[in-house]
């Protein structure tokens, strides 16, 4: 039997018990620091914390669930660990700090067990994490308990093979010997690892001996599949080599394909759990912004009217993912005409490259550059987000005749669904002026994309567009 691998925040649940663990006990002697002076002050109170307790802990979930904050975390330096810990226990503190002020509660709790659990749990959190690291690191290092692990190969790539799997320090699995199937090795040791059969003596080495799984690794698919037939009666688990994990990039899994079974790979890879979320997060946002827009025509649709005589709304055909076309809405601010004054306009591009951007631009009239400075004009677009055409955030959904003078490294950005805002709106886009800097900061969400990376996103918009810095 072969115990599938956990994948996304489940994969370190060791690392989140471990976390509430700490979050718990710093709470508790925190406490207990407070009252000892005054005990009798807090045993009408002490209901209360229990509660916040509780709710501190379901924060660390969500925490978990929306950020991840344990990807990677075993190939983390000691410093990296402390940076993540100060991040996690921070906002763990700060929405401590936001539920206790939003539910009116700031008389009963006081600052000072808040402050002391918030510079204890740092504490706590990142020593706890460094001590259990260093023990599944000696764990993994030495093998304890892990699956034994035969190589079935070719003797011109037993050598590259055996190094590859040796030099993963961080391992589950231990390789206790190598199969040489077209040469008689039986004996030799290759990177430390023993040669113990020949293709004659494979299947009655794996029979005699403890070996949970194989690799098989250059044979023919004919001889691999026949192989795999009688080791599978064996009942081994049985891996076949596919690619080599350098030649791809690090998201891929295996999938089937009709009756393929194959091995993907893409920019970013998420979990179901993932895209439910973030489709969940995109039709409440777009609904609560559909009221906003509501409003918005009200005020702004006869101003409109009277300075430039034409439709309230601006549509256009706008390129979504991996090359889709839709019909992208928004209010109008530039004079009707506006896309034919465009050529003429050209030769005052502040962008370098395949998009186009004017300081002044005198196609948009009165109220238009008002909209335009809080990002009104936009707001259309929550009807784009509840479709499926666009979410709330991703990046932003070239023009036809910009797509049509794409290169082929500049397609990436398209590998998502565009956004009402994205890395770039938040990263200053008016300095920006190459766009080559927009397709790295685009590629670089898309690859490093979470929902805690969104909710970052989301937070930064509305601080631009309050500030009147989210003009285009």
């Amino acid at each position: 039997m072969y115990k599938r691998q956990k994948k996304s925040w489940v994969k370190h649940l060791d690392f989140l018990l471990l976390d509430m663990i700490c979050f718990g006990v710093a709470f508790f002697i925190s406490y207990l620091v407070k009252i000892s002076g005054e005990p009798e002050a807090y045993v009408n109170i002490r209901a209360s914390y229990s509660r916040l307790v509780l709710f501190l802990l379901l924060v660390d979930i969500c925490i978990a669930f929306f950020s991840e904050p344990y990807t990677g975390i075993l190939r983390r330096t000691r410093w990296d660990e402390l940076k993540a810990a100060i991040t996690h226990c921070t906002i763990v503190f700060v929405v401590l700090i936001i539920y206790v002020w939003l539910t009116k509660q700031s008389e009963i709790f006081s600052r000072q067990i808040l402050l002391v659990f918030w510079g204890l749990s740092l504490v706590f959190v990142y020593f706890s994490r460094c001590v259990w690291k260093i023990i599944l690191r000696q764990r993994m290092i030495h093998g304890e308990k892990f699956v034994k692990f035969v190589i079935i190969t070719e003797n011109r790539y037993a050598e590259s093979c055996v190094e590859d799997f040796q030099s993963n320090r961080y391992k589950e699995y231990e390789v206790t010997g190598v199969i040489i199937v077209d040469r008689d090795r039986t004996g030799e040791r290759i990177g430390g690892v023993p040669v113990v059969a020949s293709a004659d003596g494979c299947l009655e080495y794996i029979r005699t001996h403890v070996v949970d799984e194989v690799l098989i690794n250059g044979n023919t698919r004919e001889s691999s599949e026949a192989l795999a037939e009688e080791l599978l009666e064996l009942g081994v688990t049985v891996h076949f080599y596919l690619v080599h994990a350098s030649s791809m990039r690090p998201n891929r899994m295996v999938n089937q394909y009709g009756q393929y079974i194959v091995l993907t790979s893409s920019m970013k890879i998420a979990s179901n759990y993932q895209i439910f979320i973030k489709r969940t997060m995109d039709i409440v946002g777009s609904a609560i912004g559909l009221l906003f827009t509501g409003v918005a025509f009200l005020i702004f649709a006869p101003v409109i009217k009277i300075q430039s005589p034409g439709p309230v709304f601006y549509s256009q055909t706008r390129i979504g993912r991996n090359g889709r076309r839709f019909k992208f809405h928004k209010f109008r601010t530039m004079v009707v005409n506006a896309d034919q004054m465009k050529e003429e306009l050209m030769e005052q591009n502040e962008m370098d490259g395949h998009m186009f951007k004017m300081k002044d631009d005198p196609r948009i009239f009165g109220i238009g550059k008002v909209m335009r400075k809080f990002s009104i004009d936009e707001l259309p677009q929550f009807w784009n987000v509840l479709k499926g055409d666009m979410s709330l955030v991703g990046t932003r959904p070239p023009t036809e005749d910009e797509f049509e003078q794409y290169e082929l490294h500049h397609k990436a950005r398209l590998g998502i669904k565009p956004g009402l805002t994205g890395m770039w709106q938040v990263s200053g886009r008016s300095e920006i002026q190459d766009f080559e800097e927009v397709v790295g900061l685009d590629t670089y969400y898309i690859s490093n994309w979470t929902l805690g990376l969104d909710l970052k996103i989301l937070f930064k918009t509305i601080a631009v567009v309050l500030s009147g810095k989210g003009s285009e």
